[in-house]
């Protein structure tokens, strides 16, 4: 396992394997390619065949619901019939009159009864008159009146159709043979708007089962309404059943005949057919694998052939890349000689190619060696002696913060008490800046800076300011840049107290993935025009430091003169687009800074 494992890594078993790949990979490839371009061809082959057989069985089912409507069309625009019908209606209308009209009407129904596939009419007129081509004393011909789609007939205009989805037979003869039964209905209107009569042609749904059930094979048609209900079926049990598969139906292209659907580990094949009557449709369903012809045979045969020029072609490759990379292996085991310590070994390759060139080259770098290791020897001196340097600089920022400290002493010693103070706030604010090369420091560390230049600036102002600090104890361990906040309390000092008394209040909260940071004082607050201005600035991008003077809150005198333009845009350049500022001033100036807490409540600085 282990020479195994060399080989590999070695150059030679690289080549060898980066050979196999290349002839397998093409071979695979070629495989793929031929499935799938025989896959194609049978796929489109299987949906062109259920396509067509689902044209005669939507030829058939057509056929049926156009029977129905001419027969509801020859009652509503046969004058002869409506003037029957009309006569009907006359309450005054002569004994004889009516026995007349009414005979033609039945003579009529009965013509229709015998022409085409059997079908039940009623005609119901709005004075409760009554036409059927069956019994009344079998079926009330009134029970369709109380039917809940009855009184969608009335939104009915000119020739349209109302479609009643599959419901129980109420024919006693048919209910045995057909439990369901399928129905149109059709307005009989004077004219356009007013209504005299109903038309409703009923048909049983076993004679659209069998057009169903007509195909030979795994195929299974169905007569699907809009929703997905089954309206007809060759299993009357799945009859008013929701199409299991009304979800993929919805999803497929409209204008394809046929898909491929998943249900669950297998594929089917799921044909379609629109009705030009009304939103229902015929749907085929059939096991994929039985709509394509074998191919196995073909692909086991390609994929031997395949094989054995793999072989072949492999052990060709392995023979000349053995005599190829013999150079290779010497170079290997001299580098693997000078890795133990032996600089006095070379390799003696020379040669017109790529092989020679690199082995003259690696004897000629083994020469250098010698030389290479004084140069480096010279390299570490110098460095030593610029670490000497630098250890030498940091003595100078410490003899200062001593200096300051005696004379700190030296002041309160004289009982000068402000003075003293200044000087120990100068101190403790030089330490944290000068001593300090993060650039990310912990909040606390920020407010504490934050005191003493508040301290420094109380001693040089007529009225001091004071400081309020309400910071989540959870905020205080959340590292932010360096000298966020001194910038914006400057201002503050400056601009909205004027040298006057005032407050100013730093508040922070962290919430999932921010620091919400916020200084607000009750200053003079700022103009309009003047806060407008501001708000620009800050969220104009790449608003750099030659922009914060103009922006009416950031020039002026001061420890740092950065400004809150200058504050934002380094923040922008920390964070990016995660970073927000704003600014709102009205009785005094609040400026809120949402800043992203990243790694563990370090933001990436």
């Amino acid at each position: 396992m282990y020479r195994i494992r060399s080989y590999f890594h070695s150059v030679r078993g690289k080549l060898s394997l980066v050979a196999v790949l290349c002839i397998l990979i093409p071979a695979v490839l070629t495989m793929l390619i031929y499935n799938s371009l025989t896959r194609e061809a049978v796929e489109r082959q299987a949906k062109e065949n259920a396509t067509d057989s689902m044209q005669l069985v939507n030829g058939s089912i057509n056929n049926l619901f156009q029977g129905m409507l001419n027969i509801a069309n020859y009652f509503q625009v046969n004058t002869d019939m409506k003037s029957s019908f009309i006569k009907m209606l006359n309450t005054d209308l002569d004994p004889y009159d009516k026995f007349t009209a009414t005979n033609r009407i039945m003579q009529q129904l009965e013509t229709l009864t015998y022409i085409g596939e059997k079908s039940y009419i009623t005609i119901i007129l709005t004075n409760g008159e009554t036409f059927t081509n069956y019994s009344k004393d079998e079926v009330n011909p009134q029970l369709f009146q109380q039917e809940p789609w009855f009184n969608n007939l009335k939104q009915l205009t000119g020739l349209q159709s109302y479609w009643v989805s599959t419901s129980p037979t109420i024919f006693p003869y048919d209910r045995i043979s057909s439990p369901y039964q399928i129905s149109v209905a059709r307005t009989l209107r004077f004219d356009s708007t007013r209504i005299y009569g109903y038309v409703i042609v009923t048909m049983m749904e076993n004679k659209f089962s069998r057009i169903l059930g007509s195909l030979t094979g795994s195929q299974e048609v169905l007569l699907v309404d809009g929703d997905g209900k089954i309206l007809s079926s060759p299993d009357p049990a799945q009859v008013n059943q929701t199409f299991r598969y009304s979800r993929q139906m919805a999803e497929r292209d409209p204008h394809a005949g046929s898909s491929i659907i998943k249900d669950g580990d297998k594929k089917l094949l799921l044909t379609t057919a629109d009705l030009s009557f009304n939103d229902w449709h015929l749907v085929a369903t059939e096991p994929y694998q039985d709509a394509i012809v074998n191919i196995s045979s073909i692909f086991n045969r390609v994929f031997l052939f395949q094989i054995i020029s793999f072989i072949v072609f492999l052990m060709l490759l392995l023979l000349l890349m053995r005599q190829l990379t013999k150079p290779l292996i010497k170079l290997g085991k001299v580098a693997s000689s000078v890795q133990r310590g032996n600089l006095e070994v070379r390799s003696s390759i020379r040669g017109a190619d790529e092989i020679g060139r690199l082995g003259f080259l690696f004897d000629q770098m083994l020469d250098r060696i010698k030389e290479m290791i004084a140069e480096v020897s010279l390299t570490h001196a110098r460095k030593r002696k610029a670490e000497l340097a630098m250890l030498q600089a940091q003595i100078n920022p410490h003899f200062l913060f001593n200096v300051l400290n005696s004379i700190r002493m030296k002041v309160m010693r004289s009982g000068d008490q402000d003075s003293a103070k200044m000087i120990a706030s100068l101190s403790k604010l030089l330490r944290m800046t000068i001593s300090r090369d993060e650039d990310a420091i912990l909040l606390h560390e920020e407010i504490e800076l934050l005191t003493h230049y508040v301290e420094l600036m109380n001693l040089r102002q007529k009225e001091e300011a004071r400081l309020v600090v309400d910071v989540d104890v959870t905020s205080f361990d959340i590292r932010v840049p360096r000298f966020i906040l001194q910038p914006l309390v400057e201002n503050a000092l400056i601009h909205g107290f004027n040298q006057s008394a005032g407050t100013i209040r730093i508040t922070a909260e962290r919430t999932d993935h921010f620091l919400e940071l916020a200084v607000e004082d009750d200053g003079i607050g700022m103009e309009t025009e003047e806060l407008e201005r501001l708000r620009a600035r800050l969220t104009a991008s790449g608003s750099g430091p030659e922009s914060v003077q103009e922006s009416g809150r950031s020039g002026g005198p001061g420890m740092s003169g950065i400004g809150v333009a200058n504050v934002a845009e380094r923040m922008r350049i920390m964070f990016g687009d995660a970073f927000h500022i704003t600014v709102d001033s009205d009785k005094g100036t609040r400026i809120m800074m949402h800043i992203p807490i990243r790694e563990e409540g370090r933001p990436h600085v």
